[in-house]
């Protein structure tokens, strides 16, 4: 089956806001679906790079590595920022992390923790906060938070679609 690579993917505005509880529902509900999906893997493979991509492991370090970029950025939508902070498109983090190394239930709870600071954020926001936007970077497009939070969700399922890749083709 094809896949997307992630920068290859378009973001279309979104208009409704009356959609972005469901969004903030899938965003807190990925560490529990993280976890679901990692009691079904063979122990064995979650280390093992294949073609080199990155582990399983890795690919779960790296949901966690951009948990701050994701709350930076939701704040500097609230703030009124122009521009919304670049991310590092080399994935630096996630390259020198030694995730592999790493207690896979330690990473998962982890990533859970430092949601949870997002999803709270998302949680308090008042009515006018939607309507702010800030200019994505690479996108080049105005981002709102409604925008945000659905980018970060797939962003989630893009990983998430890699591990079960990763699991069926190393076996």
């Amino acid at each position: 089956m094809k896949r997307t690579n992630w920068f290859d993917r378009k973001f279309s505005p979104i208009e409704d806001n009356g959609i972005l509880p469901c969004i903030i529902e899938r965003l807190e509900g990925t560490p529990a679906r993280l976890a679901e999906k990692m009691k079904q893997v063979n122990q064995t493979i979650l280390s093992v790079s294949k073609d080199h991509k990155w582990s399983i492991k890795r690919e779960i370090g790296h949901l966690l590595d951009l948990e701050p970029l994701w709350l930076e950025r939701a704040k500097e939508i609230i703030a009124g920022e122009p521009d919304l902070k670049k991310a590092d498109l080399t994935n630096r983090k996630t390259q020198e992390a030694d995730h592999d190394e790493k207690d896979l239930t330690a990473l998962i709870t982890d990533f859970g923790t430092q949601r949870q600071y997002l999803v709270q954020l998302l949680r308090g926001l008042q009515d006018a906060d939607l309507d702010k936007s800030a200019k994505h970077p690479r996108l080049g497009t105005p981002m709102r938070i409604i925008d945000l939070a659905y980018f970060v969700a797939e962003h989630d399922d893009h990983h998430l679609a890699q591990i079960t890749f990763l699991q069926n083709s190393i076996l």
